[in-house]
């Protein structure tokens, strides 16, 4: 069977609406506040929790959004799905597309990748003498091998994409690496965070394809963004 690469897949025709890839969740509040300031506004099934649509059309006859997996954001960019996305950094460094460009730093969602473990092993993790290997439970395989192998450390991924901190407290691994705000659900289930990996927000992502043939739309766009992001940059350097 033959796999599409990113580099294969065509990007739609310059007179069809661009696609702007939203993830679900907590990202998607947090981005609400900035498309309104960025002039686009989803129609009224985009707000509605009972619709079964997954793409909408905006107040904007050039632009329409499609509301999708948090982690399949970059994927939706990368093979020219949308045009323009709005995705974590956490899923960025995991995948590494080399056909997404991330011009903006949006400053929304922030969190962390963190590593955790059970608070009676504290210490352990860091110290490479005592440790070669380790089996790590995760939705983040490749930035966990890469963290660990940065330290000569070989890392056995357990791969889930959900209730992470039990896997520790039922042995199906000696640490975790998940995502992480306020850590209280890491604190209720007897885990404490030993190691920040990364400081994470969400960046608006091109699919560089698309921003070569299609420049003035795409630049607008991101232009758009820019400017509805300059009060709170404004705001952050007077405080």
């Amino acid at each position: 069977m033959t796999v599409l690469s990113p580099a294969q897949n065509p990007v739609p025709e310059t007179d069809s609406p661009l696609v702007l890839a939203l993830p679900k969740g907590r990202i998607l509040k947090a981005a609400a506040p900035l498309l309104h300031t960025a002039g686009i506004v989803p129609g009224p099934d985009f707000n509605d929790e009972k619709s079964r649509l997954l793409r909408f059309e905006t107040n904007d006859p050039g632009v329409d959004v499609v509301r999708v997996r948090s982690f399949d954001v970059a994927t939706f960019v990368a093979f020219g799905g949308a045009q323009i996305g709005i995705c974590g950094a956490d899923v960025l460094m995991e995948f590494d597309y080399p056909e997404i460009y991330a011009p903006l730093d949006l400053g929304i969602g922030g969190c962390r990748i963190s590593i955790a473990q059970p608070r009676d092993r504290s210490g352990q993790e860091d110290n490479p003498n005592r440790l070669s290997q380790v089996r790590v439970a995760t939705k983040y395989p490749s930035i966990t091998r890469r963290h660990f192998a940065a330290r000569g450390i070989n890392a056995s991924i357990v791969h889930l994409h959900g209730a992470m901190e039990l896997a520790p407290v039922l042995d199906l691994s000696h640490l975790i690496v998940d995502l992480v705000d306020t850590g209280s659900t890491l604190r209720a289930n007897g885990l404490e965070e030993t190691h920040t990996i990364a400081h994470i927000t969400s960046r608006l992502i091109v699919n560089r394809t698309a921003l070569k043939t299609q420049p003035e739309r795409i630049t607008a766009l991101i232009n758009r963004f820019r400017t509805a992001l300059a009060p709170a940059q404004t705001r952050d350097q007077q405080s």
